[in-house]
């Protein structure tokens, strides 16, 4: 009976959909994902991201080999728990929509901009030529 228990989850996977960060985890893909946004690179993020999706696990590996290099230049806490996140089977979805949902915001923070920048400047009457 023993062998069958553990048996049972041998082949278990995620469940669909995107995966759940702890705290930590949270804030760095929020730091991650503002900072694609603030760099205006959130179409070929999104295009790199879902390409990788079905290798997420293998390229969370690479990373994990990569971690001595980043050793060297950078903290390594914050590192391994991206990676330990992006072995999630929907590690790819959340920071996807996170994105998705980073650049709407700034989207509409810029049209806001925008409509003020146009209502401000339509207020000011327009000096004629030759008045005073």
């Amino acid at each position: 009976m023993r062998a069958v228990e553990w048996l049972k989850h041998a082949f278990a996977v995620d469940p669909p959909g995107p995966a759940t960060p702890n705290e930590t985890q949270h804030v760095l893909v929020e730091k991650l994902s503002a900072e694609v946004v603030r760099r205006r690179l959130t179409a070929p993020a999104l295009l790199m991201l879902e390409m990788s999706q079905p290798l997420n696990y293998v390229s969370a590996q690479l990373l994990h080999f990569l971690e001595p290099l980043i050793a060297i230049v950078a903290d390594t806490d914050g590192y391994l728990q991206l990676t330990r996140f992006l072995e999630q089977r929907g590690a790819i979805d959340y920071v996807c929509q996170r994105l998705e949902a980073m650049e709407a915001e700034w989207a509409a923070r810029e049209r806001a901009a925008e409509l003020e920048h146009r209502s401000g400047a339509g207020q000011r009457t327009p000096e004629r030529h030759g008045e005073r």
